[in-house]
């Protein structure tokens, strides 16, 4: 029989948090979530997260929108259905470019934008019907949580009293 447990420790106040990460940190305990309402300044840091990647993936896809753009105004203007406008033919892409600068510009834009939330949502498992990942749902309004997965429940609980924890649940992993 397995003596893992998960234990959650409800805080009311982000500082307080902040301080429980540091002594769990300082301790050498693992900490396996953190579930707050909203961005609290240098947890990521006290957690050790990585720099995220979505501004990578964010470039990627504005390159993308941009080539898309090219190929379009070039297939439109130049390709498909070549335009003597004025009496100033042009057939070749780069001489008229500037006027299609907007255009590729707010594509640029829209598959930038689009496919960076769509990647944010699939990475998070976030996507329409995924069951809900958050323990406690007051964690979405005021209360801010630490998940622990640990066979050391006595020594979780005992840095989270000190911390000035709330709530302590303890379940079975």
């Amino acid at each position: 029989m397995s003596t893992t447990k998960i234990i959650y420790g409800i805080y009311a106040d982000d500082d307080d948090l902040l301080d429980g990460v540091k002594a769990f940190n300082d301790k050498g305990i693992a900490i396996n979530e953190v579930y707050t309402p909203f961005p609290v300044h240098g947890l990521d840091t006290a957690l050790g997260l990585r720099k995220t990647r979505l501004s990578d993936a964010a470039f990627i896809y504005a390159v993308y929108g941009l080539t898309i753009g090219i190929l379009v105004t070039w297939y439109t203007m130049n390709h498909d259905w070549p335009m003597n406008i004025g009496g100033k033919p042009a057939f070749k892409w780069g001489t008229n470019m500037p006027a299609f600068v907007v255009p590729m510009f707010e594509l640029m834009v829209f598959c930038a934008a689009h496919m960076m939330s769509l990647t944010f949502l699939a990475r998070n498992k976030m996507y329409p019907g995924c069951p809900p990942q958050n323990p406690d749902p007051r964690t979405t309004d005021d209360k801010f949580m630490m998940e622990f997965v640990t066979d050391n429940v006595d020594a979780v609980k005992q840095i989270l009293i000190d911390t000035g924890v709330e709530e302590i649940t303890v379940k079975d992993a």
